[in-house]
């Protein structure tokens, strides 16, 4: 798979590299031993949004735990996972109907949240609602690209400008999930990218501009997570052939598309399976005295390469797939075809 290819390249690196890798731990240590974390979160509000499943559901139950006053923005606040949240929680946990994109209804979260808010306000907004697909450009429209960004993006600019004031006046966080593909040009993942490298444009230009309000803004960059949360959309094969065109069946192949899914759910089922990474570092995000612009969160063997690979030349960064036995085959069943 094209995660082995690139643990091949990690260990090279880190054979050649030790001090590297030791000055990582270092700080990984470091961090781990760094004081100043809220013991409970009395008096305080956090606002979370995706909290139906996900990582936005087990972090609104530890913020509950902790003390805060949690209000759980939930697509269906009548659904399942809602009503799990609601009967594992506290009484201080709040479901709220939340459709970030949806201007009425983040204006009504905001009512709701202002009317309900504890004596210290609100603390935090945790921008956590998202979805995630998986389709090689050609293999999307127009609308595939505008309901992604919407979501991702669109929906985290909404919430965020709507809840600044609040936070502001805490000197609180705000808190964005990204991902490693926001900076990772990954193969399939085309419009998952863009709405997340916007996401972390916003977020950074936010930071800037709240660092003179003393709000802290975070980002999260979590790696292969598909089997510690449903946020992976599953498909078939054919799901994919039929929604291409003529013109595109004429440049791809049920063959090809075949392989292609088959490697894309064999690579989810790779990842982590549970999600303690994540929700320990959005729970620092929020609670510690000095939160992480970032939070990159992979392996430690992957860590060397995601570090390096933002710094890495452009020819370099491309020619790192040539190394994924998927994008050989991709190229080889291309070429007959074409031919």
């Amino acid at each position: 798979t094209f995660y082995s290819s690139i643990n091949r390249i990690i260990f090279l690196f880190c054979k050649y590299c030790s001090v590297g890798h030791l000055t990582f731990c270092s700080l990984k240590n470091l961090v781990c031993r760094q004081p100043g974390i809220m013991q409970d979160g009395y008096g305080y509000a956090v606002l979370i949004t995706g909290c139906d499943s996900g990582f936005g559901h087990q972090l609104a139950r530890c913020l509950d735990q902790r003390g805060f006053v949690v209000f759980a923005g939930c697509l269906c606040p009548e659904g399942a996972g809602a009503r799990s949240l609601q009967s594992l929680s506290s009484k201080n946990l709040r479901i709220l109907k939340l459709d970030v994109t949806s201007d009425e209804d983040v204006k009504q979260a905001k009512r709701v949240v202002q009317e309900n808010l504890p004596e210290k306000g609100l603390w935090a907004v945790v921008n956590n609602a998202g979805i995630s697909d998986w389709a090689e450009i050609e293999w999307s429209t127009i609308k595939d690209f505008h309901n992604m960004v919407d979501i991702n993006l669109f929906g985290c600019i909404r919430t965020s400008i709507a809840f600044l004031p609040l936070v502001r006046a805490t000197k609180g966080r705000m808190v964005f999930m990204s991902s490693i593909f926001s900076f990772f040009n990954c193969l399939n993942m085309g419009a998952y990218s863009v709405s997340k490298r916007g996401l972390e444009a916003f977020a950074d230009c936010l930071r800037v501009e709240m660092a003179s309000f003393d709000v802290k803004v975070s980002i999260i960059q979590p790696g292969n997570f598909g089997q510690a949360t449903n946020i992976v959309r599953m498909k078939t094969a054919y799901d994919i052939w039929e929604k291409l065109d003529d013109e595109r069946k004429q440049s791809f192949n049920q063959h090809y598309i075949k392989l292609a899914n088959e490697y894309f759910l064999s690579t989810c089922k790779s990842g982590f399976k549970n999600a303690d990474l994540v929700i320990n570092a959005m729970l620092h995000a929020v609670t510690s005295a000095k939160p992480k612009s970032r939070y990159l969160l992979v392996s430690t063997m992957d860590m060397c390469f995601f570090k390096l690979f933002p710094f890495l030349p452009t020819a370099v960064t491309d020619a790192v797939f040539t190394l994924s036995s998927m994008y050989t085959k991709r190229k080889q069943i291309m070429h007959t075809h074409s031919t």
